[in-house]
């Protein structure tokens, strides 16, 4: 836990966040400025910046963030998801806690950026 990281202090408890679903080991909440019917944030317990050093530090805990991503879509999404993961700035990561995005509800462009 980094104790400046908005997404640890979500995890811990200190912000709140509309929580839809959660394993042992991940977190999944609504996106505060939603960019499709459907937005979610999975984020895993654990902080790592990005998915590759999740998967690098702990492969367990990127496999339960991949599961409840699908339980996720499965459960508030339409059938069709994205997920998109943001790593480092110049892809638009404002949050160096690793998550992903989980958008569904309409369809969606492509290219996406």
């Amino acid at each position: 836990m980094s104790g400046d990281c908005l997404f640890c202090r979500i995890v811990a408890g200190d912000v709140p966040a509309d929580v839809v679903a959660e394993t042992e080991h991940s977190v999944a909440f609504r996106d505060i400025d939603p960019q499709a019917p459907t937005h979610v944030l999975v984020i895993p317990r654990r902080h790592e910046p990005d998915v590759s050093s999740l998967a690098a530090a702990d492969p367990e805990a990127t496999i339960d963030l991949i599961g409840l991503t699908r339980t996720v879509a499965d459960q508030h999404g339409s059938g069709s998801y994205r997920l998109v993961f943001n790593t480092g700035a110049d892809a638009h990561q404002t949050v160096f806690h690793c998550h992903g995005h989980v958008l569904s509800g309409r369809p969606l462009g492509w290219p996406p950026g």
